[in-house]
């Protein structure tokens, strides 16, 4: 390996990085490996394989964890601020100007138009998604039982999202945790790594309560609301950006009324579009609901606030699981009952990817209850492209927008 590189270094790296990390996690993922073990050699190709073990275990993005991860190896708990928060910076930025584009001129025909056609090409790009997971994931009557059980759980029975996964690691974790820890013994956290623990939990408390107290009394209106709801979801986002959508649809949707149906197939599609982690989608969503609720603010204004606030609250956790539990990697990468937490989490998670198909295709197949022909052939077209051209998807939202304005406009 080179010797460890300075800030500077990371900033432009991970900044690169970020503005050119299209290809949803493979891709991102990719890059890094590029530029942090094959190109720049700053790590070797064990620690980059232990870290993204590590990374799959946690709740939230995964990619935007291992940059994290790769900056607090490297510099220490600035260089994690560094490269996790320059990963997604780019994105985010975009992502705002999309949302305002959307939320202001969403009614012109032309965009109007444009989106229509995205939707059922969204709709493919999930059945795609819930396919690939499925088929890796589903080996055995257990992980398929938990996977039919949090589809009846969440879309029958009204379970709340973090119920389910939270219920799934438990199981999972029960099952597990008698079998082997792998070829050593593993040594258990010592009581100096706890108190470290302890003492990163409170700084993060304030690291939380004093923004979102900021935001709350500046602006008020939605804003608590946006904290909490999305301070939440960070911490049971397995599975990623697919898996916490309808939890986050059905919130923002059927309870709050921030927005339609329509309108988050549209962020999601905006997600699969622009660079960094598709789980940007939830900074659409509190844009959109702080800039029809501005509660006294430009509506712009508001919107950004909304955006930020939501972006900040989704990845300052990760920013914790990580300098918290990045001393611990070793262990919690060949923990056995970890792995049945995991595996267990993520069956579920396919049952509510499940729920999301059937949510996002109910929006867009059956509007007014009318089952539409020509959404389904567009939908039946981007499928078939993913699962056996491997058709890039910001190619195919591309060539469903430019459908949709040569059909609609």
């Amino acid at each position: 390996m080179t010797a460890s590189p300075g800030l500077g270094a990371l900033a432009r790296a991970f900044t690169r990085i970020g503005f050119i990390s299209f290809g949803g996690v493979a891709g991102q993922l990719a890059l890094m490996h590029e530029e942090a073990v094959d190109r720049r050699r700053w790590i070797d190709e064990a620690t980059y394989l232990r870290a993204l073990n590590f990374c799959m275990l946690l709740p939230g993005p995964e990619a935007q964890q291992l940059a994290t991860f790769i900056g607090w190896r490297l510099a220490g708990w600035r260089g994690a601020i560094v490269c996790g928060g320059l990963f997604i910076l780019p994105g985010a930025l975009i992502m705002a100007g999309l949302a305002y584009v959307v939320a202001a001129h969403g009614a012109v025909p032309a965009i109007a138009a444009l989106f229509t056609g995205v939707k059922p090409v969204v709709v493919g790009i999930v059945a795609a998604a819930l396919w690939r997971l499925g088929r890796r994931t589903l080996t055995g009557a257990r992980p398929l039982a938990l996977a039919l059980a949090a589809l009846v759980l969440i879309h029958w029975l009204g379970a709340p999202f973090p119920a389910i996964v939270l219920g799934a690691g438990v199981i999972g974790w029960w099952l597990s945790r008698g079998d082997g820890a792998g070829p050593a013994a593993l040594t258990a956290p010592s009581a100096a790594a706890w108190r470290r623990l302890a003492a990163l939990v409170l700084v993060f408390a304030l690291l939380w309560a004093v923004p979102v107290g900021l935001a709350a009394g500046l602006a008020g209106g939605v804003m608590p609301d946006l904290a909490l709801l999305f301070t939440k979801s960070a911490f049971v986002t397995f599975g990623g950006a697919y898996a916490v959508l309808p939890y986050i649809a059905e919130q923002a949707v059927n309870v709050f009324g921030w927005l339609g149906a329509g309108e988050m197939v549209n962020g999601l599609a905006l997600a699969e579009t622009t660079p960094g982690p598709v789980i940007l989608v939830l900074e659409y969503v509190g844009f959109l609901a702080a800039y029809k609720a501005p509660a006294g603010l430009d509506p712009l204004a508001a919107g950004l606030l909304g955006a930020a606030l939501v972006t900040y609250v989704t990845f300052l956790p990760s920013f914790l699981f990580i300098l918290a539990g990045a001393p611990m990697v070793e262990y919690l990468a060949r923990s056995a009952a970890a792995a049945g937490a995991l595996a267990a989490i993520t069956a579920a998670v396919v049952g509510v990817m499940a729920n999301l198909a059937l949510f996002f295709g109910e929006a867009v197949l059956l509007p007014g209850g009318r089952f539409d022909w020509t959404m389904a052939a567009i939908a039946l077209a981007a499928l078939v492209a993913v699962m056996r051209f491997g058709i890039a998807v910001h190619w195919l939202v591309a060539a469903g927008a430019a459908l949709g304005l040569a059909l609609y406009s």
